[in-house]
């Protein structure tokens, strides 16, 4: 449990994201968080590199309505300090934490705080002990820094903890993910560490957590983005879509577009991306361009729009030929059926949970 998320075994694939605000600027960190959270963020994790940040932390966590995980690196004594000031958990680096005596006193404070531990090892920060033995950070050395401290933890009776072996090479990163998950029964949070930016970021995260959560492997998920988080929210729930994993707002099936199409597609499929930002029942919406997969496209989702002559298009609702609409006033329309089919969906849920 990370506060009250449940990570691993049957509960859901989680999304998570970091702020990248100044801890000690409780206001920014906390309205970030909140963006996050907005956006669908199950965790939220803050970085505390100094004992400022941990008194910052005691004021943000009464403030946010998810679990915060508590980032510490190189000062044991800021984990200690995150656990008592409310983290949910408490995300370790094995590489640069300290020896086995500075861990069981971080432990001893998880324990005492009713906080959970992600055991967090990365390519770019191995122990030197295993660099020396392994020559270079690999998958063999990833995986025997995340058993050696997965035995600390079980040897002071601890067992509320996932881990995670990141590292910027996607194939290093899969190598040895797909070890770990062999290795050990614990919940695993997936990364590709230091992706990059938002394009170039999704890509890989996408092939690599893709590759990863396909083959069952995977319970908590970061999209590591130099982007706003709310992006990498966004992106780690359309990676989850894609592979029926987990179902949030609405999803756009949209045509690329070309000489065909009776509208102009790519300007409608973004102003309605901003217009149906704030739906979170889980639906589909297609916008096609011509009649060539449009009508099939439509058959399939809770509300779509393909594209016609004569300025007008067909409007579907629950795969079927409902009433035609201009494209002048198709957005509008589209907008207004997807929050009405919505409202149902969710008053529909609200009686089956009766």
């Amino acid at each position: 449990m990370v506060g009250n998320v449940a990570v691993g075994g049957d509960a859901p694939i989680t999304v998570q994201t970091m702020t990248n605000t100044l801890t000690t600027d409780v206001k920014a960190t906390i309205a970030q968080v909140q963006a996050a959270a907005d956006a669908g963020a199950d965790i939220v994790r803050i970085s505390i590199p100094d004992q400022a940040s941990s008194a910052a932390l005691k004021l943000i966590v009464p403030e946010v309505s998810v679990p915060i995980v508590a980032d510490i690196h190189f000062h044991y004594k800021r984990g200690i300090e995150a656990a008592e000031a409310g983290a949910a958990c408490l995300r370790i680096n094995p590489g640069n934490i300290g020896d086995e005596s500075r861990v069981k006193e971080v432990i001893k404070a998880a324990r005492d705080n009713n906080c959970s531990i992600r055991i967090g090892v990365n390519a770019g920060s191995l122990e030197k002990h295993l660099l020396d033995k392994y020559g270079e950070p690999c998958p063999d050395a990833m995986v025997e820094s995340g058993l050696d401290h997965i035995k600390i933890l079980q040897d002071n009776d601890f067992h509320e903890f996932k881990i995670s072996c990141k590292a910027s090479d996607v194939f290093m990163a899969a190598a040895a993910y797909q070890q770990l998950a062999e290795a050990t029964d614990a919940p695993i949070h997936l990364g590709i560490t230091e992706a990059g930016g938002l394009i170039s970021g999704t890509v890989k995260s996408a092939i690599g957590m893709g590759n990863l959560l396909w083959m069952g492997i995977g319970d908590t998920i970061r999209v590591s983005l130099s982007a706003d988080p709310v992006e990498e929210v966004k992106m780690g729930f359309e990676i989850l879509k894609s592979l029926g994993l987990r179902h949030r707002g609405v999803n756009i099936i949209s045509c690329p577009s070309c000489a065909r199409q009776g509208f102009d597609v790519i300007k409608t499929v973004e102003a309605l991306e901003k217009r149906l930002e704030h739906i979170k029942t889980p639906m589909s919406l297609s916008i096609i361009g011509c009649v060539v997969n449009g009508p099939g496209e439509a058959l399939m989702t809770d509300v779509g729009f393909t594209g016609g002559g004569a300025g007008a298009g067909m409007v579907y609702l629950a795969g079927k030929q409902s009433h035609k609409k201009s494209n002048d006033d198709m957005i509008e329309h589209i907008v207004e059926q997807v929050e009405k089919k919505a409202a149902e969906l969710d008053a529909a849920a609200d009686l089956a949970a009766e």
